[in-house]
């Protein structure tokens, strides 16, 4: 009889799963089901979180902004992001303090397409509370001199543009398994200053996370997924200027089924965030 009442209670807990139509799941690093709560409680109990996204993934934009009015709620903040390249900063901080508005951040700033629904939310998270939001990545062209000249090409910039990217020389190891696997899915298209091209714009972003992170302040970073997964890039760069830093790493996923973690994603971050591989994107 005991053994029926948990076979029944086991098939009522998948059938009423199955129901409730969940769109996301959150995992721990070793692929166990855990709580919000708990990802809101590790969050607070650190220095730095780096929110892995998936650009155009509506779930991820919308429990960034949730996560961070719950983190706001408990201690101060600072928001960074990497869509918002650094030589913005002064355009983003006119519309912080209400000295532009929307159409003329538009007009000066190199914004994503996708700005206004999945990163304008966060933005004006941060004006209506009097928060600072940094723009945190390289200026793209000069990710693009990178790429094609390696990193010596950064060398021929002005003082003021250097000023936009994290000092230099970086350091940098080719062997970090995410800039492997970038090489490898390149194929025979692959050049060794591509992976380059990525490490910059991660240094840069730690760099900038580092520069104005402040004590007793969580520092929330927003970031494709690839640029923190594996506790590489941002992480790594971060664990280089200061090796004491904490910091909660966030990735995402999507899968058909949220019932488990695919072990390919265990140890992907310290919270997988996995969302249902139908959710509607933003583009």
């Amino acid at each position: 009889m005991k053994n029926k009442i948990v076979v029944l209670s086991f098939l009522f807990a998948i059938i009423t799963s199955a129901q409730n139509k969940l769109p996301y799941q959150l995992f721990d690093k070793n692929g166990k089901k855990t709580a919000y709560k708990k990802l809101v409680k590790a969050s607070i109990n650190t220095e730095v979180v780096l929110f892995g996204e998936y650009h155009n993934n509506a779930i991820s934009h919308w429990l960034e902004l949730e996560l961070t009015k719950d983190i706001a709620e408990k201690k101060p903040v600072v928001l960074g992001a990497e869509m918002i390249e650094a030589d913005n900063q002064k355009q983003l901080d006119q519309y912080l303090k209400g000295e532009i508005n929307q159409k003329q951040l538009d007009s000066t700033a190199r914004l994503w397409s996708n700005h206004k629904t999945d990163y304008k939310p966060l933005v004006d998270f941060a004006k209506d509370n009097s928060r600072q939001f940094i723009a945190t990545n390289i200026p793209r062209r000069y990710a693009s001199m990178v790429s094609k000249k390696g990193f010596e090409a950064l060398e021929t910039l002005t003082t003021e543009e250097k000023s936009w990217i994290a000092p230099l020389p970086i350091p940098y190891d080719a062997e970090l398994p995410g800039y492997v696997e970038m090489m490898k899915m390149m194929g025979e298209h692959a050049s060794p200053n591509m992976p380059k091209a990525q490490a910059i714009k991660d240094a840069t972003m730690a760099y900038f996370i580092e520069k104005n992170r402040k004590e007793n302040t969580i520092f929330i970073h927003y970031n494709g997924t690839y640029h923190s997964d594996n506790y590489e890039g941002i992480n790594w760069y971060l664990k280089k200027q200061n090796p004491s830093i904490q910091i909660i790493t966030i990735a995402t996923v999507e899968q058909k089924d949220l019932s488990k973690l695919e072990k390919e994603y265990y140890n992907k971050a310290d919270f997988i965030l996995v969302i249902d591989e139908d959710v509607t994107k933003t583009y």
